[in-house]
């Protein structure tokens, strides 16, 4: 069996503020893979780490096969990552961040990318200033799905979304996966683990649970967790 995603024992600190601790997770090749927890449990961490973009300090990471600090520039390259929080420079137009992101990449996307700004309704003609956070959010989608990568890693990717558009979001990710891809969903949104994944975790501070089945009842959920969150 592959697994694309594959960490072991990571350890991340950050002094007297929360990090992860022992997280060890596999992700299966075609997987839709829901990493569930409320703001602040160390996903984003996790998610990080695995990017390379944290020293952490112990485990290992490996995506597709490489090592998450050695193969760092190479993992960047054919994954499609999109974080929690999209930053682009205002000033430039949708058309030019979408075409910088396949440049950086080094990789011809441009009909990719046409099908998808359909797909989603994004407005290529617009500066970054003038769009709203779930336009930004629509930005960002683009260009980690237009590359067509093995990989998905969604930080918090429907905030902002209208329902329609997280609909239209979840059957590109079910597109792709049909054709070989894989996802990992990031969110703190049990609906979306419910109806969309195939597989799941939880994190609750700093530390991960693997679950038997996505599926599990609002009730259950909520034993995992004293704050609120959005069911």
């Amino acid at each position: 069996m592959d697994y694309v995603i594959e960490i072991d024992h990571l350890t991340k600190s950050y002094g007297k503020n929360r990090g992860v601790t022992d997280v060890s997770l596999k992700v299966k090749e075609g997987d839709i893979f829901g990493f569930l927890g409320p703001n602040g449990a160390g996903k984003s961490t996790t998610i990080r780490s695995m990017m390379g973009f944290l020293r952490f300090n112990k485990g290992s990471i490996k995506i597709l096969g490489m090592d998450s600090v050695r193969d760092r520039e190479k993992i960047l390259t054919e994954v499609g990552y999109m974080p929690s929080e999209a930053w682009f420079y205002d000033s430039m137009k949708v058309s030019e961040v979408i075409a910088y992101a396949a440049e950086i990449r080094g990789k011809y996307c441009r009909d990719e990318a046409e099908k998808l700004c359909e797909r989603l309704k994004v407005n290529t003609n617009k500066k970054i200033r003038e769009l709203s956070y779930g336009n930004k959010k629509k930005v960002s989608i683009v260009c980690a799905m237009q590359h067509r990568p093995k990989l998905f890693i969604f930080d918090e990717p429907t905030g902002g979304l209208d329902p329609l558009m997280q609909r239209s979001f979840f059957e590109l990710i079910g597109e792709y996966v049909d054709k070989g891809a894989t996802c990992l969903l990031s969110t703190h949104v049990l609906s979306e683990v419910n109806k969309y994944c195939k597989s799941a975790a939880i994190m609750r501070d700093g530390r991960l649970t693997m679950l038997d089945s996505p599926n599990i009842d609002d009730d259950a959920f909520l034993k995992f967790y004293e704050d609120e969150v959005e069911i």
